[in-house]
């Protein structure tokens, strides 16, 4: 492998601008993140692709907002624009746990340390290069900016807060994955059309001041919804906004979106059709270094970086359209795949770096096994507003055959120098129980959950049900735990006849909409029954952008308008969880005297027998105690999760 030069990453200062001989920049990226120039990070994805436009481009990453905002000002203004993202987290995850307490590591900064992104970083950066450079225009974007493009419920102030367009003073707003609009921007500043004439690009959103003419467009309708201010006064207002912003989101054909914020209107673009595999493909085919910038290296390593530094990352996008999941709000409901030569030649490029050992860490995407799927027929998927393809019941137009999705994995494993691949991502089991998925070949399924099970796993196959209550399941858009019960013979059935001794791990989570102690306390009662034991478990944590959000901050459905009852405060929140340890001395008291309160004595007897019984853990699958980070964003789980087994701890 060819030795890397300095210049081989996109330069973050002026003595890297120096080395390739160039006097000024057109574009100037600022992130929260540090720089790693890998196609898993949004920064270099976007500072790779304006490069290959022929663009003078340069990265700041992480600037310091406590000093003299040197950092702001060190490169001068760019030709074109600059461009500002929080980095591939909320700040505001990154930064606090379900608790509002400070974390004490940030994954996205080296060594894991803290207090080199701030608060709201988009709008505080962005804030800072409008006041030092008044002329030249800032187009923000990435998850912060997407997830925050309209009135928000904004759970760390408590506050329901504006478009981050009002907040941040920035001029153009970007939405989900920003390659197809980012295009069409350069394209147009290129041709001489100066940036505050552009405001009819797909997947933007730009504030037009009083009086300023909306633009035209003739293959758009509009719709209008309720205003800043009047959400602020009437939280069904807010809730009965989210289903308009949910469906347009969602649509091909979407509609244009105004919101009034005082005297200056918001209006969001349309959203771009899906990339196409070529589009994707390019994204992954630019020359990154798949390394930090060497600035990084006497700072320690970066912790998320080191989760992916060997993994593979095959598709963007979900169907799922969980209701506490950001996801297809970013990336979309449709599934853009890459093709299997895009994925093989990645392959081939990481087991050919000098320290790969023959493990590849993940192949997959935001839900492991949903690569290649989409509509039967296209023309019923162009006029659908459904938020989910597979919830309340998988799409009949929907084509989830697994097939290419083992034959990928299959080929990825026959290479060379790959010992074994892992799937790392999260795996949609629902979707592998025949009895669910009506419409796919059994033999196919049986096929995917043996080929995962022999092959690429290492003792555990995480999946998540999410919950134990149809009502609580059913607003979360996730199927009955009915079919957790199905996926499980059949994880079992494989695990004996292979002689596999895998744990399947469940996830779960706390303090959901609609959830009430009840439904905690059959929780606990179901999965105890079952050989689980959960040690540290997942709270629900309101994220902007989410159904669960709106009914947290609201208390109305967006979609139905209907009161659900949602825990809010500290104690209730403590309450519920307190039931997935119902193993630990210092619940049992507590648990006997609610359960008694509630008249159940039936779970009562099943969490806590009088009797000392010899309580075994879930077999065939082996030890089940498991743990995994509490208030980790849900997109993010995957990366985050840490398990546990006792015959490690003995």
């Amino acid at each position: 492998m060819q030795e890397l030069q300095l210049s081989d990453w996109l330069p973050t200062t002026n003595k890297e601008v120096k080395i390739r001989g160039w006097e000024a920049l057109d574009v100037i990226l600022f992130s929260g993140d540090a720089y790693v120039d890998h196609p898993t990070f949004g920064p270099a994805v976007i500072g790779r692709m304006l490069e290959s436009f022929g663009l003078r481009v340069a990265i700041v990453p992480q600037p310091n907002v406590n000093d003299n905002l040197q950092d702001f000002v060190k490169l001068g203004a760019p030709k074109l624009f600059f461009g500002v993202t929080g980095g591939c987290m909320d700040p505001m995850i990154s930064n606090y746990n379900a608790n509002k307490k400070r974390r004490d590591k940030d994954a996205y900064t080296p060594n894991g340390d803290i207090g080199f992104r701030p608060d709201y970083a988009t709008t505080v950066y962005s804030k800072i290069l409008k006041e030092k450079w008044p002329d030249t225009p800032v187009l923000i974007g990435g998850i912060e900016a997407s997830l925050r493009r309209v009135t928000h419920y904004d759970y760390w102030s408590d506050k329901l807060l504006p478009s981050i367009l009002e907040t941040s003073k920035a001029d153009m707003l970007v939405y989900g994955m920003g390659e197809q609009p980012l295009r069409e921007v350069v394209r147009l500043l290129e041709r001489g059309v100066p940036f505050s004439s552009i405001n009819t690009v797909l997947q933007t959103a730009v504030l037009l001041k009083e009086g300023e003419k909306i633009p035209k467009n003739s293959n758009w309708e509009d719709v209008e919804i309720a205003s800043h201010e009047v959400c602020l006064k009437d939280k069904k207002k807010y809730a009965s906004n989210f289903k308009v912003i949910e469906q347009e989101s969602n649509k091909l054909a979407a509609r244009r979106i105004f919101q009034k914020i005082g005297d200056k209107t918001l209006m969001i673009n349309p959203p771009y059709p899906t990339m196409t595999e070529s589009e994707i493909d390019a994204s992954f085919d630019y020359p990154y270094t798949r390394l930090p910038h060497p600035k990084y290296n006497k700072r320690g390593p970066i912790p998320a970086f080191e989760m992916i530094k060997f993994s593979i990352n095959i598709h963007r996008g979900c169907f799922g359209g969980c209701s506490f999941c950001t996801i297809s709000a970013h990336q979309g409901k449709f599934i853009a795949s890459r093709s299997k030569e895009s994925i093989l030649k990645e392959v081939d490029t990481v087991a050919n770096m000098p320290d790969f050992k023959g493990y590849l860490s993940d192949i997959g995407g935001p839900s492991a096994n949903m690569y290649q799927m989409k509509g039967k027929v296209q023309s019923i998927c162009d006029k659908c507003v459904a938020p989910s393809c597979i919830s309340p019941v998988i799409c009949s137009n929907l084509d989830t055959s697994h097939k290419p999705l083992t034959e990928l994995y299959q080929a990825v494993d026959s290479h060379p120098k790959v010992k074994k691949s892992f799937i790392g991502s999260g795996i949609r089991h629902d979707m592998l129980v025949p009895e669910f998925n009506k419409n796919a070949d059994p033999k196919e399924l049986d096929d995917y959950t043996e080929e995962v099970m022999t092959k690429h796993v290492s003792g555990r196959l995480k999946v998540a049900p999410e919950h134990t209550s149809d009502p609580v399941l059913k607003l979360m858009r996730k199927p009955s735990f009915s079919y957790f019960h199905k996926f499980k013979e059949r994880f079992d059935k494989i695990n004996i006849a292979k002689g596999l001794k895998l744990q399947l791990i469940p996830y779960f989570i706390s303090n959901h909409p609609a959830c009430e102690v009840e439904d905690m306390a059959n929780l606990a009662a179901e999965t105890k029954d079952m050989g689980f034991q959960l040690e540290q478990v997942q709270g629900f944590t309101p994220t902007p952008m989410t159904v669960a959000t709106v009914i947290y901050y609201s208390g109305y459905h967006p979609y139905t308008l209907k009161k659900v009852n949602t825990p809010i405060t500290r104690k209730e929140k403590d309450e519920q969880h307190r039931f997935f340890f119902w193993y630990k001395d210092e619940n049992k008291d507590w648990i006997k005297k609610t359960l008694n309160k509630l008249g159940r004595q039936d779970l009562l007897k099943v969490l806590l027998p009088e009797k000392t019984e010899k309580w075994r853990k879930n077999t065939p699958t082996g030890d089940a105690k498991h743990t995994f980070d509490d208030a980790v964003p849900f997109n993010k789980r995957k990366n985050k999760a840490k398990f546990k087994s006792k015959k490690k701890r003995r």
